[in-house]
């Protein structure tokens, strides 16, 4: 052959080569593109076509993994994850297995993910201050609490998933039910169906709502015509206290990518009509502002909303501003005991239990985003809590609303309709309480009121050092332990500040965690638990029983010991003037010093008992005073709590205690039924006593738990009879020296 021959086939393949390296270039591009769109199934079908040509590259595996990440491919996500971290074991993308552990855990594989969380923060030691560093840190606690809370799928119920009359092959979102409606949003394309997934610039989000017939179904959803435009989308949404008014947002998109603000529509005849958009107290330029519930929060009228506006803890925040008018706001602030550096989405307020639903990436979860909550107590927000399975789970559980006594979420977890991929859209659920029929003849378990209290028990308050009434040797104070807990809660910076001073920085961040868990799950905790035992005994209270409280308080040992038994007297006496206060002194008609229902025994301990590991060195502060080791030992905590109960007290009520039953015909057998309640908080037995010959007493049920009704019916024979009668008869509790007597009154011809 000769040479110039092979020079020629030599220029043909390297032709060939170039331009199939163009073509791959294009391909990648192309993309690109789409991914920075945000159209993550059409970058998907051209990285593909890239790993066929070039299967080898790590960077296009990278880019693969990320966008089956986006997607929320999380199955396949994961599988490339690790082949990426295979070839460069983050050396080129450090968080390789950060986000492989991260598909883990979003596939339910806690044990593994805890494994590789674990994993990533050993690759990352030298990069301390990064954030992925800190978010290996955050999922190493995360996943151990998964572990640890997660439940047998036998020791719940499901979640009921909505039907294709409300749910689709789409994305839906749940917002509110109002006037027997569903509302909710969807992303939806007109041109996709079930076999297919279309992404096109007319893919919009929409508003849309679901009637529920007699029977509680939802029919065949409706989109909202009103709050419609072409080139936007219109999502989430909240109707003022009267109905009026509805909060909801309008977002333009680069591509895919979402720029929300929130718009106001009132309600003129049947129709909306967009009145304007909220001002700049509410929607900050160049913020992305969105996910609006507008509600009332200790009798102030109040909007919370989403935003990744200045000023937050990072990304997008949780944030309340107080109405003028509805239209009109005051300044609004971030509810920093509730937000992260990452995203906080989704409120919802329970008016019922003053508590603030709110979906989060950051907080001890099961998957992406999960659902928690957090208590409101005297104008503050406890630390968040997970609202735990199966509201929650792997995947991502977003907009979390009660109606009645029904709960619904939007989840993409697995179960949903979907066309190619399981987990790639949201979809609605519900979880509805079943209502239990019990016989006469049933005698139920149940949790009586010791038991309920016995889960509550030691109930544990932690105080600031020194405090209440630093530096005095009273046995008393004036101050309430909640003001001492308000106290305490604003000085956590400074607990923080203070608590690093002079250690390394690896001690530090440990401390530093140390000290935050102890806020979270003791000190805020506290003050929930307080707040519920106070409902149950003021419940107890107001049916005439005595409550003894026993309450032991202890201290740190950094003063000497006579000091901290004075100390410990004073937290103690903080207790009794929280219950003299609360609630506008309900309990004050049951402390009086005459005849007191409420009383109690203390033990002031002081240092006795505390922990003689810890240091009582007044100079090394940050161990003495600052750590979460001093922290546990000031504390006070109701041990006991005996009830002497008032058994005079009827624990029956009827709203009805006479029938008419007005003008009757003599000789024949009639019959009035009278709905009993037992407004105890125990279990009670129901007896009989009154039958004859002519005159019959039954009831539905012979045991009745706390707040359970029954039915009872007078049946009696008027043979003989004639004129004015009054019929009467009475309901015995066993135990109870008195009973319910009831009256049935007639005229007979």
């Amino acid at each position: 052959m000769s040479r110039l021959h092979l020079i020629f086939i030599f220029c043909i393949g390297f032709s060939l080569q170039g331009n199939t390296q163009q073509k791959l270039k294009k391909i990648i591009a192309f993309a690109d593109e789409q991914y920075e769109k945000g159209d993550y199934y059409y970058a998907l079908s051209y990285y593909k076509q890239a790993l066929e040509k070039d299967s080898n590259s790590i960077e296009l595996l990278w880019k693969y993994a990320e966008t089956l990440r986006a997607y929320k491919d999380y199955s396949k996500a994961e599988n490339y994850y690790a082949k990426v971290y295979a070839r460069e074991q983050t050396k080129i993308y450090p968080n390789s297995l950060l986000n492989l552990a991260l598909m883990q855990k979003q596939n339910g594989r806690y044990e593994q993910a805890l494994k590789t969380f674990k994993l990533s923060a050993k690759k990352l030691e030298k990069k301390k201050n990064s954030s992925f560093y800190k978010k290996s840190l955050r999922e190493i606690e995360s996943c151990a609490w998964a572990i640890k809370n997660l439940l047998d799928s036998l020791d719940f119920r499901p979640l009921i998933h909505l039907p294709e009359t409300v749910n689709t092959y789409d994305a839906e979102f749940g917002h509110t039910i109002r006037d027997n409606r569903l509302v909710f949003s969807a992303l939806k394309a007109d041109s996709s169906n079930k076999e297919e997934e279309v992404y096109d610039p007319a893919y919009r989000t929409k508003l849309y709502y679901s009637e529920r017939n007699e029977l509680g179904e939802f029919q065949k959803s409706k989109m909202n015509t009103d709050l419609f435009h072409a080139d936007l989308s219109y999502g989430n949404g909240s109707y003022s206290l009267d109905g009026t008014k509805y909060y909801f947002s309008i977002c333009e998109d680069d591509g895919f990518k979402y720029s929300c603000k929130i718009m106001v529509a009132q309600k003129k005849d049947s129709a909306w009509s967009l009145t304007d958009t909220l001002g700049k107290e509410i929607n900050v330029i160049g913020a992305n502002t969105t996910m609006p519930f507008f509600t009332k929060i200790n009798g102030n009228q109040v909007l919370l909303f989403s935003s990744d506006r200045k000023g937050g803890m990072g990304g997008m925040d949780i944030w309340y501003s107080e109405s003028i008018d509805g239209i009109s706001f005051k300044n609004a602030s971030n509810i920093s005991t509730l937000n992260s550096v990452e995203n906080e989405v989704t409120p919802f307020y329970d008016t019922t239990k003053n508590r603030l639903f709110f979906s989060s990436t950051w907080h001890d979860g099961f998957g992406g985003y999960d659902v928690h909550f957090s208590n409101h107590i005297d104008g503050l927000f406890s630390s968040p809590l997970n609202a735990g399975n199966p509201i929650n789970s792997s995947a991502n559980d977003l907009y979390y609303f009660i109606h009645n006594d029904s709960i619904y979420v939007s989840s993409n977890k697995k179960g949903g309709y979907y066309s190619k991929n399981p987990t790639c859209c949201s979809d609605i659920y519900a979880f509805y309480p079943i209502a239990e029929l019990i016989s006469q003849e049933e005698i139920i378990d149940t949790i009586v009121l010791e038991e309920k209290i016995e889960t509550l028990l030691p109930v544990t308050l932690y105080f600031r050092n020194d405090e209440p009434d630093a530096r005095t040797l009273k046995t008393t104070t004036q101050q309430t332990y909640l003001e001492t807990y308000e106290k305490y809660v604003e000085n956590y910076p400074f607990y923080k500040k203070e608590l690093i001073k002079g250690i390394s920085m690896e001690q530090a961040e440990h401390d530093l965690n140390a000290l935050s868990g102890f806020f979270e799950n003791n000190v805020d905790f506290g003050a929930v638990m307080l707040d519920s035992l106070k409902s149950i005994l003021l419940k107890e209270l107001s049916e005439g029983s005595k409550i003894e409280l026993s309450i032991k308080g202890y201290a740190s040992p950094i003063a000497n010991t006579a000091y901290n038994v004075n100390l410990t007297k004073r937290r103690i006496s903080s207790l009794i003037n929280y219950f003299k206060t609360v609630d506008d002194g309900e309990f004050q008609p049951y402390l009086s010093k005459n005849n007191a229902s409420l009383s109690f025994v203390y033990f002031p301990f002081g240092e006795y008992v505390a922990d003689q590991t810890i240091s009582d060195n007044a100079v090394v502060q940050n161990e003495s005073v600052f750590s979460k080791a001093a922290g546990m030992e000031r504390r006070i905590q109701i041990k006991h709590i005996s009830i002497d109960r008032d058994k005079s007290i009827m624990p029956l009520k009827s709203e009805e205690m006479v029938k008419n039953l007005g003008s009757k015909k003599s000789g024949v057998i009639l019959t009035s039924s009278f709905l009993v309640t037992n407004s105890s908080s125990e279990k009670v037995a129901i007896t009989l006593t009154e039958n004859t010959s002519i005159k019959k007493v039954t009831s539905e049920k012979l045991y009745l738990l706390p707040n359970e009704s029954t039915t009872v019916t007078l049946n009696f024979d008027t043979k003989g009879m004639i004129g004015h009668q009054s019929i009467s008869f009475t309901v015995n509790v066993k135990d109870y020296s008195s009973g319910l007597t009831l009256y049935t009154n007639c005229e007979l011809e």
